[in-house]
């Protein structure tokens, strides 16, 4: 199995080596074709830079905003880098204005620019521009250049934007905000006429603040009200009033023979603590007031049955007095508790005559105050959006929001990005030495010729009794070593072909550089 596969290679070897010159010549014309081919692609110079935002958060954030806003509003100025508008200042600001004489060239040239231009975000607030040109028209050199330039132009475009158009969205919202302010204060002023006008007419005689219904419902309760204070009023009067008829004016008091007797005075020292009790504020059916009123009943009793002293003189009640004191005090609550129900009686019924003229005054009444609170709060909220929107400009104006630090300042190419010249034209040689031992070997496939007589037997299936040597003379021999010297030239230009073009391609990335 090894010796057929090895006697296989061996006439493969021979096959092609016999055929060499067609083997050399397809290699050379193979790797020539590849390498013009190769030649003609434009090297590409790719210059990048990395650009770090840092926001400054020097208001507190409101209205929901959060750091993520902000980083979305910087996120939006990245992607609109690669406008239309802003490639057209690249144009005119590098070398690329150079090359342009119409409005088409730069349509042309922006066009071009969108496809080299990338720029991608590597972290939250790190992201990297870069530019790759390959202008076949231009030098390496020019290539590198001008790919500089334009990550250059972009930053600059970058910051001058973020900077400008910040601070002209907020000259533009500040005005926007000024006109509605004046619109919305126009119509709360008219608003607020409309509401005192009608206030003026149906509710400048009731109670509490709200709509109809609401101050309606507000007067009834406060009537409701002060008809259960004006019960208790009256009850406390009535019982005062009763217990002034069953006390006496004025008590005995003491004369020549003598003063009053023990059950008299104890009688009075009782009276004295059920007065005192009730300017406290004790009720009948507090457990003191009972017990005092049990023995007030005993101590009557008592007193009935007692001699009264010597004497025609006598001096006043105490407690007659201070009843008479609660008398005058329940009586006036009693009087404006009455004076206060007949006022809102008549402000009541006097509002339900203007409401049977007006059936509608509720329904306008309600209209009038959902339009005014409407109004109010939108106008409060533009003048809230406006105090922070005014503060907004002045950080901007004063201080830098937003600022820009470039981390890597636009590289100068040195070497193109692509193509991998070196690699492509040594993939061309191989692949043209590949092309000619190929097309040796098919040749020698082509033709019925044995390079050995078992080859022969094998093909025609008869047995070979011998075979002939060649011989070759000394004029043979010279002329062989001759054309073997061509041959090995002819290979080592090709060699030589594929070290000068890599020789030449690295001078020109020297020249670069």
């Amino acid at each position: 199995m090894g010796s057929g596969l090895f006697d296989e290679l061996r006439l493969a070897l021979h096959a092609v080596w016999t055929r060499r010159w067609i083997a050399l010549a397809v290699a050379w014309g193979i790797c020539l074709i590849g390498w013009l081919v190769v030649s003609q692609i434009p090297n590409q110079y790719e210059s990048h830079a990395r650009v770090f935002v840092q926001l400054r958060n020097i208001l507190p954030t409101q209205n929901g905003a959060t750091q993520a806003d902000q980083t979305k509003a910087v996120d939006r100025i990245r992607q609109t880098l690669t406008s239309a508008v802003n490639l057209e200042k690249v144009v005119r600001g590098t070398d690329i204005a150079q090359t342009v004489s119409s409005d088409r060239d730069v349509a042309d040239r922006i066009a071009g620019l969108q496809k080299a231009i990338k720029i991608t975000s590597t972290q939250d607030n790190l992201f990297e521009i870069s530019a790759t040109i390959a202008n076949a028209g231009a030098s390496d050199a020019a290539n590198a250049k001008l790919a500089r330039q334009i990550v250059q132009k972009l930053i600059d475009i970058f910051v001058e934007d973020n900077l400008s158009n910040n601070r002209d969205e907020t000259s533009q919202s500040l005005a926007f905000l000024d006109n509605q302010l004046a619109a919305r204060q126009r119509q709360l002023q008219d608003a607020e006429a409309k509401r005192a006008e009608f206030q003026a007419k149906f509710l400048g005689s009731l109670p509490g603040t709200g709509t109809l219904d609401d101050r309606m419902s507000q007067a009834r309760t406060q009537l409701a009200q002060i008809d259960s204070d004006l019960a208790a009023a009256q009850s406390s009067l009535a019982a005062v009033n009763g217990q002034m008829a069953g006390t006496s004016p004025t008590v005995a008091g003491g004369g020549a023979a003598g003063g009053a007797g023990p059950a008299r005075a104890r009688l009075q020292a009782i009276q004295g603590q059920i007065a005192e009790g009730r300017g406290r504020g004790w009720t009948d059916n507090h457990p003191d007031m009972i017990a005092l009123r049990n023995q007030l009943a005993a101590a009557t009793a008592a007193a009935r049955g007692e001699p009264v002293g010597g004497g025609d003189g006598g001096s006043p009640n105490p407690l007659y007095l201070s009843l008479k004191s609660m008398q005058a005090d329940k009586a006036s609550q009693v009087a404006a508790l009455q004076e206060r129900r007949n006022q809102i009686s008549r402000d009541l019924n006097a509002f339900d005559a203007k409401v049977a003229q007006s059936p509608g005054a509720a329904a306008q009444q309600a209209a009038i105050d959902r339009d005014y609170q409407v109004l109010k709060s939108q106008y409060d909220q533009l003048l809230a959006d406006r105090e922070q929107t005014q503060l907004r400009n002045q950080v901007q104006t004063q201080t830098d929001a937003v600022k820009f630090n470039v981390v890597d300042p636009p590289t100068s190419p040195r070497a193109p990005t692509a193509p991998n010249r070196p690699l492509f034209l040594t993939g061309v040689l191989i692949l043209g030495l590949c092309g000619g031992i190929g097309a040796a070997w098919a040749m020698s496939q082509m033709r019925t010729t044995f390079a050995t007589s078992s080859r022969l037997e094998k093909a025609s299936g008869m047995p070979i009794l011998g075979s002939i040597g060649e011989t070759v003379s000394a004029a043979q021999i010279a002329l062989r070593r001759r054309r073997l010297r061509l041959f090995a030239g002819g290979a080592g230009a090709l060699a030589a072909a594929w070290a000068l073009l890599l020789g030449l391609e690295f001078f020109q990335r020297g020249m670069v550089a």
